[in-house]
Order: structure tokens, then C-alpha cells, then sequence
């Protein structure tokens, strides 16, 4: 009797043994199952959370031809001016970029400037660089900037300025780099313009900065405006031209925000991608002065196979050394190198190359 009863009580242990063990199988499963869903939960908010990036990334500048289509529609059938004012407003502001998810620091030992910003402008975000935050002094790269403010202000591009003695003589004292612009000349803006950009003429920003705003401070007041317009927090200007002052730098990152600003106004892209050009004759100069991009002047532009560097500003100074800004455009992308304080006016131009070469997606 006892021997069955043993049997029993030791079927019933075995039985509730194997039934906790199902249980607790049946837990940890329904707990794997849960693990499961969280994880494939949060695949998918990562993946949508970079879907609305993407979305964000083009959607101002499809609001912006929006505007654009909105504008020539009033345009068209009202012809009323403060419409077409109200639709302008309407113009989305300008976005500071930062650094991509796949940004590359620059390690390559053959790159010879040591600050260097590889902005993808079609993105927004840097794609590359070296020390890309650091501040540097940019030397004639400054000009990019008065050129915008030049454009955004003269109304007139026939209006002229009449150069004067003193500042012609104060920037032969500086050994600044000039246009050849001569006392008593009578230059148009527009001539000033390319001017200032192609040979890098110091003269040139003096003119623009006086026809502009009325003086060279006030010309500058605006730069620093244009600055806190567009996010720039790490970047100011005490002249236009470009001249040495402890207080006058930006960052490559900065530099690069500026060139692409410049690069999206019509009229300084014009005279960013001017290789050669010709001012009006004067009394002075009975042909005209003949104008040379010191970038093109050292580059064709199609030196790296797929990518043409349309546009350009170089600089120089000698706290600064050698810098570089260009815009160049890969299939349907575009892209702006900033290159700073290299110690050789070629190394910008190579260094250049080889970026484009190895950086581009």
C-alpha cells in the first residue's frame, strides 16, 4: 500500500514540477516576445525620425519656389506691388548647417592647410573637414561677405564713386592688393563690384563700403548684421577688404555658410563665377581695366574628373597665410571647400583637388 502511495505523491511532484517549468518557459517567452517588439518598435521610430529629416531638409526650399510660383502669379494678374510684398515676406530664413552623421575628420597627411569645412550645401550639413569650428582670420575671403552686402544695398549698379587720394594712399601704405582704380576715377558700382572680387581690389571694398552705406563703419555695421541674420556665431568684420585685425575672423564652418549664401544671390554668383572681365573706360583709363580672378587664374575648374569648381574667392594675408573658398557642383549636388592658413598659395588650390577628389560621395 505504501509503495503505491509513494508512486502517486511522486507522480503529483513530477507532474506540478513539469507544469511550473511550462509556466515559467511560457514567461520567459512571452518576455522574449516583448524584448522583441520594443526593438523592432524603435527600428522603426529611428527610421521615421530620419524620414521627417529628410522631409524637413527639402521642404523649405519647395516652400520657397512655392513663394516663388506665388510671386509671379500676383505678378501676373494684378501687377499690385503690395502683394508681390506679402508673398516676399513669406521667404523662409537662411539654416545654419551642421555636421552629418557620416562626417569625416581629414586626416590625410598630403592636405596641407590645417582648417579646412566641406560643406554639402544641397544637404545643409558638413560632410568633412579639419578643425572646422576653429576661428581664423579670413584674410580677402571677407570680400564674399561685402559682396553680398554691396549687392543687397546699392539700388543703382550705374551709380558711381570718385576715389580720392587718402585711401588709395593708405592702402599702397598697407601693400593691400587693389583693382588700379586711380585718384579722381569715376567708377560704377558694377565695376567696382568685380572689382572687388576678381583681383581682390582693397580699393574696390572701400568704394562699395562708401557707395553702400555711406562710410566704411557703417558698411561694416551691416556685415555684422548680415552675421546675426544668419546664425553666425563665431565670425565678425572690422573692414571690408580684408586687412589684418585681431578682431576680424569667422571658422571655416562660418566661411562656408557665407559662400553658400553668397552663392544663392543671382548677382554675386555672377561675379563669383567671372573669370575675366573689363571695366568701363574712363578718363583714367581709356580701355578699361582688365580684371583677373586670382582663383581662375590658377585652376581651369575641371581639373577633378566629374566636378566643376564654378566659383571662388582666395586670400592672403600674413597672419592669415593662404585661404581659399570654392563652390563647386557634382551632378545634382553642390558643394562649398573652405582651406585656411596654408603656407603656400598652391597648397589651397591642390588641396582643393584632392578634397573634391576623395570626399564626395
Amino acid at each position: 500500500m505504501n509503495e503505491y502511495y509513494d508512486y502517486d505523491e511522486a507522480l503529483k511532484v513530477n507532474q506540478e514540477r513539469k507544469r511550473k517549468a511550462a509556466a515559467l518557459k511560457r514567461k520567459r517567452q512571452a518576455q522574449i516576445r516583448l524584448i522583441k517588439r520594443n526593438i523592432l518598435c524603435a527600428v522603426i521610430l529611428v527610421a521615421l525620425t530620419l524620414l521627417v529629416i529628410q522631409f524637413l531638409r527639402h521642404i523649405v526650399p519647395d516652400i520657397s519656389r512655392q513663394n516663388e510660383l506665388k510671386q509671379e502669379m500676383v505678378l501676373a494678374d494684378t501687377g499690385n506691388y503690395d502683394d508681390v510684398i506679402t508673398v516676399v515676406q513669406e521667404k523662409p530664413t537662411f539654416r545654419y548647417a551642421l555636421k552629418s552623421v557620416m562626417y569625416k575628420e581629414m586626416t590625410d597627411t598630403d592636405i596641407q592647410s590645417p582648417y579646412i569645412a566641406l560643406l554639402d550645401v544641397t544637404d545643409n550639413e558638413f560632410i568633412a573637414g579639419k578643425q572646422i569650428n576653429t576661428r581664423i582670420y579670413p584674410a580677402s575671403m571677407t570680400k564674399v561677405m561685402s559682396l553680398i552686402i554691396a549687392v543687397e544695398n546699392i539700388k543703382d549698379l550705374n551709380e558711381t564713386y570718385k576715389f580720392g587720394f587718402d585711401e588709395l594712399n593708405y592702402l599702397y601704405i598697407e601693400q593691400a592688393s587693389v583693382a588700379g582704380f586711380s585718384v579722381d576715377e569715376e567708377v560704377k558700382a558694377k565695376d567696382l563690384l568685380y572689382g572687388l572680387v576678381l583681383p581682390s581690389g582693397a580699393d574696390a571694398a572701400y568704394g562699395i563700403a562708401r557707395l553702400a552705406a555711406g562710410s566704411q563703419e557703417a558698411f561694416v555695421e551691416l556685415m555684422n548684421e548680415k552675421c546675426d541674420e544668419l546664425g553666425l556665431k563665431n565670425t565678425h568684420f572690422c573692414n571690408p577688404s580684408g586687412l589684418h585685425d585681431e578682431n576680424q575672423y569667422t571658422t571655416p564652418a562660418e566661411m562656408a555658410l557665407i559662400m553658400k549664401y553668397a552663392m544663392s544671390n543671382e548677382e554675386c554668383a555672377k561675379v563669383l563665377e567671372t573669370y575675366q572681365y573689363t571695366t568701363e573706360a574712363t578718363p583714367q583709363h581709356p580701355q578699361g581695366i582688365s580684371l583677373t580672378s586670382t582663383m581662375f587664374s590658377r585652376m581651369y575648374g575641371n581639373e577633378v574628373e566629374g566636378v566643376t569648381i564654378k566659383a571662388g574667392k582666395t586670400g592672403y594675408t600674413d597672419q592669415a597665410h593662404n585661404c581659399l573658398v570654392n563652390y563647386a557642383v557634382k551632378g545634382d549636388k553642390e558643394y562649398v571647400t573652405v582651406m585656411a592658413a596654408a603656407g603656400n598659395r598652391w597648397y589651397v588650390i591642390f588641396d582643393g583637388f584632392k578634397i573634391l577628389e576623395r570626399y564626395l560621395p
